[in-house]
């Protein structure tokens, strides 16, 4: 089954990780947690859920894993001030890998500079962003653009993206 990279740091929306990561994992996928430092643990901004790291961002490489997850909150936009979290992500887009991006996700993606000229959605605080990215924006709890890049808006669109993310992996 697949190995999928997961960019995460403090602040992550709680549920926008449990969801899929359990989905992914009850699928026979294995989600690693990747971070600045392996062995720490993140916290939830909800302060639900706490994630341990399974590899600091200088130890692995993403042609070791199938796919990328990223989940929101504000832990997209902390670790894309970090060009060695841009540069990971940025390699899943130009490789066509799978890429997994829920609510502020897609900011990653983003200052990879990745999403010109395709189709997405996220939270709608960054519809403008996106926009300003080259996406065409569309308001639907999920979106699946070139059978790689799979994006939702918010908790409330985590089914369907669970649905859609475990779908592509097959």
């Amino acid at each position: 089954m697949a190995k999928v990279a997961t960019l995460i740091t403090n602040m992550f929306e709680d549920v926008e990780y449990t969801g899929p990561a359990q989905a992914l994992n009850d699928a026979g996928h294995e989600v690693f947690a990747i971070e600045k430092e392996a062995g720490k643990e993140v916290t939830g901004k909800n302060g639900e859920a706490t994630v341990k790291i399974d590899y600091g961002i200088d130890e692995v490489k993403p042609e070791d894993f199938d796919a990328l997850f990223i989940p929101g909150g504000f832990s997209p936009d902390i670790l894309r001030a970090d060009d060695r979290f841009v540069q990971f992500a940025k390699y899943f887009m130009d490789e066509k890998k799978p890429v997994f991006a829920i609510c502020h996700g897609p900011q990653l993606l983003i200052t990879a500079k990745t999403l010109d000229g395709r189709d997405a959605t996220g939270y709608k605080s960054i519809k403008v962003d996106l926009e300003n990215a080259g996406v065409k924006f569309h308001d639907e709890e999920v979106f699946v653009c070139q059978n790689q890049l799979v994006t939702s808006r918010t908790p409330d669109d985590i089914p369907a993206f669970n649905r859609e993310i475990v779908k592509l992996l097959g």
